[in-house]
């Protein structure tokens, strides 16, 4: 396992910056989902604001991948291609993940929206952001990253989701993925026993899904969705551990 990377004061500062930044866009990407919107039209704006902050697109940083966003439909969890045949109908639930690299550093956010009403998918959605709630509470100096994890875990077990093992959250700074894997649920990895410091930054996610945690790859290589084909989640802040507890760098 790769060494955790403690920050300093001011170096969370830049990166707090460097959220607030990220969160404009997020929020403004998540409002301009509409249906008959594409995966693309996200992607040319994501471009546009992420520049207009004066920041660069992270994703472009990751080896092979050539976009600012990724944008999943439904039973697509993570990595999806923001593509212009990814039509947004009613009743969809549409994910968007969205880093920036801002004087030298990575924050990284998530979010999932609902087209339509269905009361359903409006439980499960509410499911994810309280499961990442209670996660981003735990990340306080003292705590173990097992502690954000059980947290999420029971969560989104008492809403009905299941929990995605095969993927993680990570800690984040000058690297886009850095140490420790932050796991959505209780398993044997070896992060779970890492106690948080003062300086730690983490990208807390909560995926989750309606069926089974079961997932599969489409040909395109990226593309990661729900094996069982049932609707899935994804909502993901950058938070620091301070002495005053965790500071959400991704808030408005």
């Amino acid at each position: 396992m790769k060494q955790v990377v403690i920050k300093t004061p001011e170096e969370i500062a830049i990166m707090a910056e460097g959220g607030k930044k990220l969160a404009r866009v997020r929020n403004a990407l998540a409002g301009s989902i509409k249906v008959g919107g594409n995966a693309q039209e996200i992607e040319l704006l994501a471009e546009k604001l992420i520049k207009k902050e004066g920041a660069a697109p992270s994703f472009k940083m990751v080896p092979g991948y050539s976009f600012c966003t990724c944008v999943n439909v439904n039973d697509g969890i993570v990595h999806g291609i923001p593509k212009k045949e990814l039509v947004f109908k009613d009743g969809d639930l549409v994910s968007v993940d969205v880093g920036i690299f801002f004087k030298g550093f990575h924050t990284d956010t998530s979010v999932t929206v609902l087209l339509g009403s269905d009361p359903e998918k409006k439980k499960f959605l509410e499911c994810g952001r309280a499961a990442l709630s209670a996660a981003i509470k735990k990340a306080r100096v003292g705590s173990k990253i097992g502690d954000i994890s059980k947290a999420m875990e029971e969560v989104l077990r008492k809403g009905g989701c299941s929990p995605i093992e095969l993927l993680v959250g990570h800690g984040v700074g000058r690297e886009l993925h850095e140490a420790p894997a932050v796991p959505c649920l209780v398993t044997r990895n070896p992060s779970e026993k890492i106690v948080l410091v003062l300086g730690m930054v983490l990208a807390i996610e909560a995926m989750y899904a309606q069926g089974k945690p079961d997932l599969v790859t489409d040909k395109d290589g990226w593309t990661i969705r729900s094996r069982d084909g049932k609707i899935t989640g994804l909502f993901e802040e950058t938070v620091a551990v301070t002495s005053r507890g965790p500071l959400v760098l991704t808030k408005k």
